[in-house]
């Protein structure tokens, strides 16, 4: 197992053998170790850990991959128990999470509001997370179009470009749109931007600064519905079982504090870093005009029908499921 269990010293020198154990749970992140995450999330969800607990249970924050690299592995690390707690996207695992996947097609929820309405409706993706423990489930920014040296002004730009996406949805949407899409974590963009292997990426503005995008992406597309990309946090079931009841309330109550202290940090970060690029000379900003928005929003409308209507041919309440999130 990921975590470590201790006596504290003064426990032993004042001779309590049975003092209560302090368990110190190990966190993967794969972002860099400069990432907003650490002092947005990370930290206040430590430090919210460790007042409901009294000092007995806290986090070990490993980034950058410290305990193995590679992003779409991390939910596996959680399952095998190499990490207590892992961040990740569900989009890297898409087969395991096809209803949360739901939640980031266009459409279906806000920027602002979504995170709420992902706490809120959490029970109905109970079935997903039987496998690990789901602590936190967060939407990002709307995704743009970071774009390397082509400029999208319209539809008809987009067509036979290779375009990163985070999951198989986004995926669809994007070929909707005409473009190749081309499945790859947040890490590999730069490299592959770089060297043209992709045209351009679809992505949150935060990674402009967080993953140093801004360098090597000359114009960004926005103004169409797009996707929204989900971030959690998962924990491994039999370290969350080694808790007592009252330190389990703590981790999940942590936990949906994390996912909208999350929400709001990647939200802010966005329209910062959006701002910041904008304002550097020789870069731009397209922003698609209400004709062009309506003839991307027309061609993803299909693919968005095409990825619920399979859905629900697969057994799942995905029009529940999207309706609840919508407020319907």
């Amino acid at each position: 197992m990921g975590y470590t269990t201790r006596i504290s010293a003064a426990a032993l020198a004042l001779g309590f053998a049975t003092s209560v154990q302090a368990t110190e749970l190990s966190l993967a992140d794969f972002s860099p170790p400069t990432h907003f995450v650490v002092d947005t999330v990370y930290n206040p969800m430590n430090e919210q850990i460790m007042a409901a607990t009294n000092g007995e249970v806290s986090l070990r924050v490993y980034m950058g991959g410290e305990l193995g690299p590679g992003p779409a592995e991390q939910y596996n690390r959680v399952l095998d128990g190499v990490a207590d707690i892992a961040f990740s996207l569900p989009g890297y695992t898409a087969s395991s999470f096809p209803l949360t996947l739901l939640a980031e097609l266009p459409g279906v929820l806000t920027a602002e509001t979504g995170t709420q309405a992902l706490i809120d409706n959490q029970a109905m993706l109970a079935d997903e997370y039987r496998r690990a423990v789901l602590l936190g489930l967060w939407n990002n920014a709307p995704n743009l179009l970071l774009m390397a040296s082509r400029e999208v002004d319209s539809l008809d730009d987009l067509s036979g470009l290779n375009i990163r996406v985070p999951s198989r949805n986004a995926g669809l949407v994007v070929q909707a749109w005409g473009a190749n899409p081309v499945s790859m974590p947040a890490p590999e963009i730069y490299n592959a931007m770089q060297t043209g292997v992709i045209d351009g990426a679809m992505i949150d503005a935060t990674t402009l600064g967080a993953f140093r995008l801004a360098e090597v992406t000359s114009s960004i597309t926005m103004g169409m519905d797009t996707t929204i990309s989900l971030f959690f946090l998962v924990m491994n079931r039999d370290a969350f079982a080694g808790l007592t009841d009252e330190q389990q309330a703590a981790l999940l109550a942590a936990g949906q504090a994390a996912a909208l202290n999350a929400n709001a940090a990647w939200l802010g970060v966005a329209d910062r870093a959006l701002a910041a690029f904008e304002a550097t000379e020789g870069k731009t900003v397209v922003r698609l005009s209400e004709e062009e928005a309506a003839r991307f929003n027309a061609a993803s409308a299909a693919a968005v029908e095409q990825i619920i209507a399979e859905a629900e041919s697969a057994g799942l309440p995905a029009r529940a499921f999207v309706a609840a999130l919508r407020g319907e």
